[in-house]
């Protein structure tokens, strides 16, 4: 069993968009659960982590997007030359979650293993087209990606000392096309984690 904890983690918490008005202020649009929670992480940090924003000024604009003047950027030019960076922060420094809530950040890159302990493979990413989230497992044996609902049905153990999820994939079901087979024995159902 592969109990590696994953690396130390940055936490995406929002984009630099357009310029707002003409004294460098910027659009962002904010993935905190509160928008204007953005501004109270310190220091933002750019994909690589060598540029780094600190906040002077924010507003609440409408929806998820904020304005936000930022330390040394004093025109337009220099605001708009900032549109689409990715704002980080250190895994650190975000507040602690409730009981059975996690930050994506910290699902990604967890081991996936079936209820016995053999290895499924590695979460790579948390997605959701509104339904609810769901789980991107890339096998250990390098086959297709698995999308696994993120529920205490189909995840019912989480260990983020340890760096390791246990999962229950759905179900794979194969349709059979005429009534005569519907109707034959069918032999049991695979599911993903099994089918290596």
């Amino acid at each position: 069993m592969d109990t590696t904890p994953p690396p130390a983690k940055r936490v995406l918490v929002g984009r630099i968009g357009a310029a707002h008005g003409i004294k460098g202020e910027v659009r962002i649009l904010s993935f905190t659960e509160d928008p204007k929670a953005i501004g109270a992480y310190g220091t933002l940090r750019d994909a690589q982590g060598a540029r780094q924003f600190e906040i002077l000024a924010l507003r609440p604009l409408k929806d998820r997007l904020v304005v936000v003047r930022f330390a040394g950027v004093r025109t337009r030019e220099e605001a708009e030359a900032l549109n689409g960076v990715d704002l980080y922060v250190a895994r650190a420094a975000l507040p602690a979650t409730a009981k059975e809530e996690f930050y994506h950040a910290d699902l990604i890159g967890l081991a996936a293993h079936n209820p016995t302990g053999e290895r499924i493979g590695r979460v790579t990413g948390v997605l959701n087209f509104g339904g609810g989230d769901i789980l991107e497992v890339e096998p250990a044996d390098g086959g297709e990606t698995l999308l696994v609902p993120f529920t205490k049905e189909a995840v019912p153990s989480i260990d983020l000392e340890a760096g390791q999820i246990v999962v229950l994939p759905p179900l794979e079901i194969e349709a059979e096309s005429s009534l005569e087979s519907d109707l034959a024995p069918q032999p049991a159902p695979r599911t993903p984690a099994s089918s290596r």
